[in-house]
C-alpha cells in the first residue's frame, strides 16, 4: 500500500486548505457582488410617479419604457441608469465638475486643477434655472429615478466598495455635467490645438510652416468644395533649424488620425428598396467597461412617436437613434469652438487691459477636496472674455472663450427630436442644440436627407480664430451666435448621399464660420465618399457592409513603395515576402499590413525629428503629431521626392533614413518575442477594453476585461479600430423601419460582472455581426408604481 511521509501529507493539508479558503473568498466575492445586482422583474412602489410605468427588457438587457407622461418614463430611464450604471455616471460628473480626487484622492489633483477653472457645475445649475419649465421637469424626475434607483440596489455598485466611498446623489444639474463632459472629449479645455499650431506658425520660418502644417490635400472629400492640390517645397533647409551639438529629440507617433471622432453617413430614399432615408452611424470613443452608451427606448407619451437608441447615462434622452420618422447621427465636427485670447497685463499682473481700460482679474477659491488628504483652494482668474486657461510658449497668460461656457453650450433641447416629423424640421433645431459641436446627418421616412452642424456657432469679429490675437482695444470680439438662416447645411444634394469623418465638410463661407479645429485627414472620408458612389442602391446591411471596410487604401502607395525599397536591399527577403501579401487591408492575421503601417509612423518621426527638435528648444512638452493631423502630406512628399535639402542632417541619405525606419519597426516587432511570420496586426491591435479602476487593481480584470481579441481596422479607414478606441457603437436604421435595421455595442448593457446583460452583444461588435435595432421579446418585466 502506498503511504505518505509527514512532508506531504502536510503540504497536501496546505494544498486543500488553501484551495477551500480560495473558493471561501470566491463564494464570499460572489455574495457580496450580488447584493448591488439591478432588479429586473417585479413590482416597486416609487411614490414618485403620477401612473404606472412598464419596463420590458429583452435578454441582451435593452429596454423599452411605456409611459402616459414623459416624466415618468424619465423618472424610469433614470431608474433603469442608475441600477446599472451609476458609478459610470458619477465618473462622468465628476470629470468635468473637477471633482475626482474627492473620490479616488491626490493622483486625480492634476486634473481637478486644469477642469475647475472652467467652474462647470456652476454653469450646470445656471443652465438648467435656464430651461423652459417642461425640461426642468424631465430634469427632476429624471434625478428622482436616479436617486431611486440607487436606493433600490442592495449595496452601492461595486466600485465604491472598492474605493472605500459612498455614492453621492443626483442632482438635475448633474445631467448638464455630461454633457460638459462630452465637451472635453470632443473639444479641447484648454485650446490646445489653437496654442501649439500658433506656436509652430510664430516660430517656424513661414515656408517650413505651411509645408509641414498644410490645411488640405489630395486626400480631402468634402460634402462641399474640392480636394486642395499639390504641396510646393519650401526653400529653406531643415537642417538649419538644428543647432551644431544639439541632440536631435525623437519621439515615435501614435498614429495622428487616433482622435476621437467618428463616421457617419446617409442615403436618400431614391437609393433604397423602401423609400425611406437609411442613416449609419458608428462614434469613435474610447472602449472601457462598461460602454459609455446605454440602449433604450420609450414611446413618447400623447403621440405615435417611438425613441430607439443610444442614451448617456445621465441624461434622459436619446443622443443618437430615432423617433420613427426622422433617424439621426452624429460626429464631431472637428472644427474651431473656442478662442485663445493673449492677455495685455499690468506690470504688477494683477490687472489686464480691455476695451473699456484697465481691469482687475477677479479671482475665486475653489475649493479641492482629496480623499484622504487636505482639501486644497485652487484660485481661479477670470476675465470678462473666460478664464485664464494656461500660457503660451513665451510666458504670456491665455484667456479662453468657448462656446461651453455659455448658457447656449449645454442644454437638453435634443429632448424635441422626439417629435420632429421631417429631416427639415429637425435641422431647423440645430443652432438651439447645446451640445458638443457635430456634423448632424439625418434622414427620414419619406425619402428626405440633411446635414448641418449641431450646436451654436459664435459669430466673430476681427478674427478668423485660427490665430489668438489680444481682444484688448475692441477691434476682436463674438457678436453672439449665427442665426438658423447662416448655419451651414445641405438639403437633399442631387446625389442622394451625405458623407462625414471628423474631416473637413466645407468650403468658402460656411468653413469660414467652422473654421479648423484640427481636422482629421481626409482619407477615412474619402473612402466612405468612394464606398457610397460605387453603389447605385442600398440595403442596411451594404452600409454596415462600409462600415466594416477595413480595405487599407490609403497605404497603398506606401506598401508600393516599401516593397520597391526592399527589392532593391538584400538582406530583407522575409519581410519582402510579407509586404508583397499584406493583403491590402488592416486584418488582424496580415503581417505586411503591421509593417507598412508602422513603416510610415516611423518614417514621420525621423523625417520630421528637427522640426520637434527646434520646437522643443522653445516648449518642453511640444507634441509635434498630435497638433498636426495633415503630416500624410508632408511626409509622403519626402519620401517620394527625397529633396535633399529637407533631409535630417543625421543621416547621409533618404535611403538610409528609411532603412533605419524600417529596422526600428522591425525591432519592436521582434520584442513580443514571436517570429515575424506570426507578428501580426492583431497581435498589435488587441482589444484592451477594461473598466476604468483596472488601471489601479489590476484584480478588476479578472471579472471585467473583455477578451483581448485580435481586433481587424484601423485609423485611416471606416472600420476605425485601436486596442482601447474604436466604435462605441455601430447603427443602421431607416426611420420607419426600425425592424430591419442594425445596432452593435462593444461590452453590453451593464456595468455589473453578474449581471445576465454583461457582455451580451459584444461578439456582434467584434465580428461584426448583423444584431438588431429594436429591441427583442421581453425576457423581463419591471412595474413602477
Amino acid at each position: 500500500m502506498l503511504t505518505l511521509s509527514p512532508w506531504p501529507r502536510r503540504l497536501l493539508r496546505s494544498a486543500v486548505a488553501a484551495l477551500v479558503l480560495l473558493l471561501l473568498v470566491v463564494a464570499a466575492t460572489g455574495i457580496w457582488l450580488r447584493q448591488s445586482l439591478p432588479i429586473l422583474d417585479g413590482v416597486l412602489d416609487t411614490g414618485a410617479l403620477s401612473n404606472p410605468v412598464t419596463v420590458e427588457r429583452d435578454s441582451q438587457g435593452i429596454p423599452f419604457i411605456q409611459a402616459e407622461h414623459r416624466t415618468d418614463s424619465a423618472f424610469a430611464l433614470g431608474f433603469l441608469h442608475a441600477q446599472e450604471r451609476f458609478f459610470q455616471m458619477d465618473l462622468l460628473r465628476r470629470n468635468s465638475a473637477g471633482e475626482l480626487a474627492e473620490l479616488v484622492g491626490e493622483a486625480a489633483l492634476p486634473h481637478d486643477r486644469e477642469i475647475r477653472v472652467h467652474q462647470f457645475r456652476e454653469r450646470a445649475e445656471r443652465n438648467v434655472a435656464a430651461m423652459p419649465d417642461d425640461q426642468q421637469q424631465i430634469l427632476m424626475q429624471y434625478a428622482a429615478g436616479v436617486n431611486f434607483g440607487l436606493a433600490e440596489l442592495g449595496a452601492a455598485p461595486w466600485e465604491y466598495a472598492l474605493l472605500q466611498a459612498q455614492p453621492r446623489e443626483w442632482a438635475p444639474a448633474d445631467s448638464l455635467l455630461t454633457i460638459f463632459s462630452m465637451y472635453m472629449t470632443l473639444q479641447s479645455n484648454t485650446g490646445n490645438f489653437e496654442l501649439r499650431d500658433n506656436a509652430l506658425a510664430q516660430l517656424l520660418p513661414e515656408d517650413l510652416y505651411h509645408f509641414f502644417v498644410p490645411k488640405g490635400g489630395i486626400w480631402d472629400a468634402p460634402l462641399i468644395g474640392d480636394a486642395r492640390g499639390p504641396l510646393p517645397l519650401p526653400q529653406t533647409h531643415i537642417a538649419s533649424l538644428v543647432e551644431d551639438g544639439e541632440p536631435m529629440a525623437y519621439e515615435p507617433m501614435e498614429s495622428e488620425d487616433m482622435i476621437f471622432g467618428s463616421n457617419n453617413w446617409v442615403v436618400g430614399g431614391a437609393l433604397t428598396e423602401h423609400g425611406a432615408a437609411i442613416v449609419a452611424d458608428d462614434m469613435h470613443l474610447a472602449i472601457t467597461v462598461p460602454n459609455i452608451w446605454y440602449r433604450a427606448g420609450w414611446n413618447v407619451p400623447g403621440t405615435d412617436f417611438e425613441m430607439r437608441g443610444a442614451t448617456l447615462p445621465g441624461g434622459p434622452i436619446i443622443v443618437a437613434g430615432s423617433n420613427g420618422k426622422v433617424a439621426w447621427g452624429f460626429t464631431n465636427t472637428t472644427a474651431d469652438w473656442g478662442d485663445l485670447i493673449p492677455l495685455e497685463i499690468s506690470q504688477n499682473g494683477e490687472k489686464y487691459r480691455t476695451p473699456e481700460g484697465w481691469r482687475a482679474f477677479d479671482v475665486v477659491d475653489e475649493p479641492l477636496a482629496v480623499k484622504g488628504g487636505v482639501t486644497e483652494v485652487l484660485k481661479v482668474r477670470k476675465t470678462i472674455w473666460g478664464p485664464v486657461v494656461g500660457e503660451d510658449y513665451t510666458g504670456n497668460p491665455l484667456a479662453y472663450r468657448w462656446v461651453a461656457h455659455d448658457v447656449q453650450g449645454a442644454n437638453m433641447n435634443l429632448l424635441l427630436m422626439e417629435v420632429v416629423e421631417t429631416t427639415r424640421e429637425a435641422m431647423d433645431l440645430a443652432p438651439e442644440l447645446g451640445i458638443p459641436h457635430q456634423n448632424f446627418v439625418l434622414g427620414d421616412s419619406l425619402g428626405n436627407i440633411g446635414w448641418t452642424v449641431a450646436g451654436p456657432i459664435p459669430r466673430r469679429v476681427g478674427l478668423e480664430g485660427n490665430r489668438s490675437v489680444s481682444w484688448a482695444d475692441g477691434t476682436a470680439y463674438w457678436d453672439g451666435y449665427l442665426t438658423l438662416a447662416e448655419q451651414p447645411h445641405i438639403y437633399n444634394p442631387p446625389s442622394h448621399r451625405i458623407w462625414t469623418a471628423n474631416s473637413r465638410t466645407m468650403d468658402g463661407e460656411y468653413l469660414r464660420v467652422m473654421g479648423d479645429g484640427g481636422y482629421a485627414l481626409g482619407a477615412r472620408q474619402q473612402q466612405i465618399r468612394d464606398n457610397l458612389f460605387a453603389k447605385e442602391s442600398f440595403t442596411e446591411q451594404d452600409l454596415l457592409d462600409i462600415q466594416l471596410d477595413d480595405r487599407a487604401v490609403f497605404l497603398e502607395r506606401w506598401q508600393q513603395h516599401l516593397a520597391a525599397l526592399l527589392k532593391d536591399n538584400g538582406g530583407y527577403a522575409d519581410v519582402l515576402e510579407q509586404v508583397e501579401n499584406w493583403g491590402a487591408r488592416a486584418s488582424a492575421d496580415s503581417v505586411g499590413y503591421r509593417i507598412v503601417r508602422n513603416f510610415r509612423l516611423r518614417f514621420i518621426d525621423l523625417a520630421t525629428a528637427p522640426v520637434l527638435t527646434y520646437m522643443k528648444r522653445y516648449d518642453e512638452g511640444f507634441k509635434f503629431g498630435r497638433v498636426n493631423r495633415q503630416v500624410e502630406y508632408p511626409a509622403w512628399e519626402m519620401l517620394s521626392g527625397e529633396p535633399a535639402h529637407l533631409l535630417n542632417p543625421e543621416y547621409e541619405s533618404w535611403h538610409d533614413l528609411k532603412i533605419a525606419a524600417l529596422d526600428l519597426v522591425l525591432e519592436e516587432m521582434a520584442e513580443g518575442g514571436l517570429p515575424l511570420s506570426e507578428q501580426t496586426w492583431g497581435v498589435q491591435n488587441s482589444a484592451k477594453i477594461q473598466h476604468p479602476l483596472a488601471r489601479a487593481v489590476s484584480a478588476v480584470n479578472w471579472f471585467t476585461a473583455m477578451p483581448a481579441d485580435p481586433l481587424p481596422g484601423d485609423s485611416h479607414m471606416p472600420r476605425f479600430q485601436s486596442a482601447t478606441n474604436g466604435a462605441s457603437e455601430r447603427l443602421v436604421v431607416a426611420p420607419g423601419h426600425e425592424e430591419l435595421g442594425i445596432f452593435h455595442m462593444a461590452t453590453g448593457q451593464s456595468a455589473h460582472p453578474l449581471s445576465p446583460f454583461f457582455g451580451n452583444g459584444h461578439r456582434d461588435w467584434v465580428e461584426g455581426k448583423a444584431s438588431s435595432f429594436t429591441e427583442k421579446s421581453a425576457a423581463y418585466t419591471l412595474t413602477l408604481q
